[in-house]
């Protein structure tokens, strides 16, 4: 009768899967998948065929410079968290940081595996042009609050600082919301590096430029957006096994129309990825009737562990 009751109440946790984007990659990703072969070893040699060259030799040994490039980095990290996501099971909700939401719409059925390659593929090509055109930065502001770093990067803006061989003058906006504490602002190379000095000044315990192609998630990839518009209407977007929680809107969707609109969006828009998590977390509460903490356990799928240590420092 005891153990009766005992299964009663145990509350299964939301499953939920998250996956890493551009930054997580590192020489030797992928190689213990690929040795296991079989299923594994067939999603690598799918890759290679449908880009063209061996993205998985890259993977396996290539140097840090070449796979910091943007035309590798993202493909490679994408095909690294799909197929180590062959060893779980099916999640209850998905999310990924920036190029991570390709990966999730594959895991979830929204996107067949080719047609997500060769969407990312895309993108990454059509982001690593924006790049050339202009110089971008992105840095990391450390112990700050979002609003302060918001006014200081439109104060900057306004201003208009001069652009390198450019008339146009510079940008600076919070492009990464990551967790309590951490925001990432990206923009023109000249304008971020102000915009860091006056969030120290204004409180920032840091505020770092970080080692990156260029300034996504910012106006500066608006050249990229007519490529990647044109990449995703080519593909076919199914309704997502499972709710899917966007960059962009920070809010699940199982709608496919959405989902497009909301990859088009995040090319310029900011990742919101501490809105996410705890409306992530928020869901599972309400459905399950029991604290949010109690009610969802995170999964990083891919490259590296970034995304678990910012979801412990998200407050929920």
């Amino acid at each position: 009768m005891e153990s009766d009751l005992w299964i009663d109440l145990v509350i299964v946790m939301k499953n939920a899967f998250v996956f890493p984007g551009q930054g997580a990659q590192f020489t030797g990703m992928g190689q213990d998948l690929y040795d296991k072969g079989g299923k594994y070893r067939e999603i690598f040699e799918s890759a290679n065929d449908i880009l063209g060259f061996r993205i998985s030799d890259i993977m396996f040994s290539g140097t840090a410079e070449e796979l910091k490039q943007t035309k590798v980095t993202q493909p490679a990290v994408f095909l690294h968290s799909v197929a180590k996501a062959l060893d779980y099971g099916a999640p209850d909700m998905v999310a990924g940081h920036s190029l991570g939401e390709f990966s999730a719409l594959a895991v979830c059925g929204a996107l067949e595996f080719e047609d997500a390659l060769r969407l990312v593929s895309a993108r990454a090509e059509a982001m690593q042009k924006a790049c050339e055109l202009r110089r971008g930065a992105m840095a990391a502001i450390i112990a700050l609050e979002p609003e302060k770093i918001e006014k200081v990067c439109a104060e900057v803006s306004a201003e208009g600082v001069a652009v390198e061989n450019c008339r146009e003058k510079g940008v600076v906006v919070a492009a990464n919301y990551n967790c309590d504490g951490q925001t990432v602002i990206s923009g023109d190379y000249a304008a971020v590096e102000l915009a860091c000095g006056r969030l120290k000044e204004a409180g920032a315990k840091r505020a770092l430029m970080l080692q990156v192609g260029g300034a996504f998630h910012s106006p500066l990839m608006e050249p990229a957006r007519e490529a990647l518009a044109k990449a995703i209407e080519k593909v076919r977007m199914h309704s997502p096994a499972c709710p899917i929680y966007q960059n962009f809107s920070a809010v699940s969707t199982t709608d496919p129309e959405t989902i497009k609109a909301n990859l088009l969006a995040q090319l310029t828009g900011a990742v919101k990825w501490t809105e996410t998590i705890r409306n992530m977390a928020a869901d599972a509460a309400a459905e399950l009737g029991v604290p949010a903490c109690e009610a969802i356990e995170f999964t990083e799928i891919g490259p590296g562990t970034t995304l678990t240590g910012l979801i412990r420092k998200i407050a929920f």
